[in-house]
């Protein structure tokens, strides 16, 4: 077995190292509802050819798994003159599955994906990239978001980035700077961070920036959910396929689920306190259920307390554990009401009672985050939310330092940690799965980085 280097040893514990309303349940929804909004296919040409020198709008999609395909039928479904052109993938069977299934969709006739443009491997996206699209589907493990996003701004496209943008404190300073070049070169980069284009959370934040529940007190966000999906080892699989193909699981591929998953929940409290990032937190997390090495070595609960400069404390819990009770809900306490975010009951309790009707037929709002990229491609004013995306990232990461050490973090020591993790390369490689991170079990030399 290879051994891994100082960076990728930063996983090591003394390194420090769904509801039914979940992302996942919404992709068979999207095309459907897209479709019934009225909305698609009514933007117009803005500023000329693309790049096969017509109008249509070429789509490359990197990373083939379920919320690849989902993105995929979101984004085909945006803009009446799209087609998806290229595909990558670590894998040449999620390729072909996806492809499968696409060609069973409703957005069959929107591909135009031939065998010299069907990638697998590491360097997929780079080739998908380089194929002649115009705007890429960044759906691949988090931790690879930061160089797939670097190079696309690099050679001049659009991005939808999936969420979270990063593993770690050097993936999201890198996301920062490639998301401050996109702007430079009139580039969108829309986030996954999809309840910021809920149109009810988008009603309530107003709301809420505007005083109707007065000044926020303290912040309840949960994210309580069942476990996810698992695929057993088989025969023939090197570390690195194994890992890769049940990524949540391994913190290097996923970042751990409060980073992964209950960013959602984070980036709306960012959202609440006007993205202005919390001065410390203290975490507390563990592995109470889902023990089997073939769930690598994450956590299945965490609850961690985040603290702001004005005193406002935001108490964050997350947990993954089948047969218990579910609550995906966010509560934001202000000294006039509460304002409530829970599934599709958004409301305001208090002084200013207020509650939030939603259409019929609705927005689907993964379909709108697709709606307004492309809207924004054809009109020539792009959106960049990489301010935000990388923000709330690095506040699950935050947490997650906390949890895995027992110990306090303040965001600078956070943001300026130089724990990079990453494998020594990127192949088919032996690949040794770090323990379980225990907290307080580290050597007092080795306290996060300092600011």
């Amino acid at each position: 077995m290879s051994k891994l280097p100082p960076a990728a040893q930063s996983l090591h514990p003394t390194r420090f190292a769904d509801s039914q309303t979940s992302r996942r349940e919404f992709i068979r929804q999207s095309s459907a509802a897209a479709l019934a909004t009225g909305l698609v296919g009514t933007m117009s040409i803005a500023h000329g050819a693309f790049a096969a020198g017509d109008d249509s709008i070429k789509v490359g999609a990197i990373g083939c798994g379920g919320r690849g395909s989902g993105a995929i039928t979101q984004a085909l479904s945006a803009d009446k003159n799209c087609k998806l052109v290229a595909m990558g993938d670590a894998f040449q069977d999620r390729l072909e599955n996806c492809l499968k299934s696409l060609q069973a969709s409703e957005v069959s006739e929107k591909l135009a994906v031939t065998p010299d443009r069907q990638f697998v491997g590491f360097d997929a996206y780079k080739q998908v990239i380089d194929s002649g699209v115009d705007v890429v589907l960044l759906t691949t493990p988090p931790h690879f978001r930061p160089m797939h996003l670097a190079y696309a701004i690099e050679k001049g496209k659009h991005v939808f980035c999936e969420k979270p943008v990063a593993v770690d404190a050097p993936g999201v300073r890198s996301v920062l700077a490639t998301c401050e070049a996109a702007k430079k070169k009139n580039l969108s980069v829309v986030s996954g961070l999809c309840w910021r284009y809920d149109l009810g959370v988008r009603a309530v934040m107003q709301k809420v920036a505007e005083g109707a529940i007065g000044d926020i007190v303290t912040i309840q966000a949960s994210y309580l959910t069942s476990g996810l999906w698992m695929h057993p080892r088989k025969e023939g699989w090197s570390d690195m396929e194994w890992q890769l193909r049940n990524w949540l699981y391994f913190t290097w591929l996923s970042g751990d689920f409060n980073t992964e998953q209950h960013v959602h929940s984070l980036d709306k409290v960012a959202w609440a306190m006007k993205d202005v990032p919390p001065v410390s937190c203290t975490g507390i997390g563990g592995r109470q259920v889902r023990t089997d090495p073939a769930y690598g070595h994450i956590y299945d609960h965490f609850s961690v307390v985040y603290e702001y400069a004005n005193g406002v404390k935001a108490f964050s819990s997350c947990r993954q554990q089948d047969r218990c009770t579910t609550d995906v809900s966010d509560h934001f306490f202000g000294t006039k009401g509460i304002a409530h975010t829970k599934s599709f009951d958004i409301s305001i309790s208090g002084a200013n009672e207020w509650k939030y009707q939603r259409p019929r037929p609705d927005k689907n709002m993964y379909q709108v985050e697709h709606d307004e990229l492309f809207a924004s491609i054809r009109n020539g004013k792009p959106i960049n939310n990489g301010d935000y995306m990388s923000k709330s990232t690095m506040m699950a990461i935050m947490g997650r330092m906390s949890a895995y050490t027992g110990q306090a973090i303040t965001w600078d020591q956070a943001f300026n940690s130089n724990e990079e993790l990453k494998p020594p390369k990127y192949d088919w490689i032996d690949l040794p799965v770090p323990p379980v991170a225990m907290p307080g079990l580290r050597p007092q030399k080795e306290k996060p980085d300092k600011a």
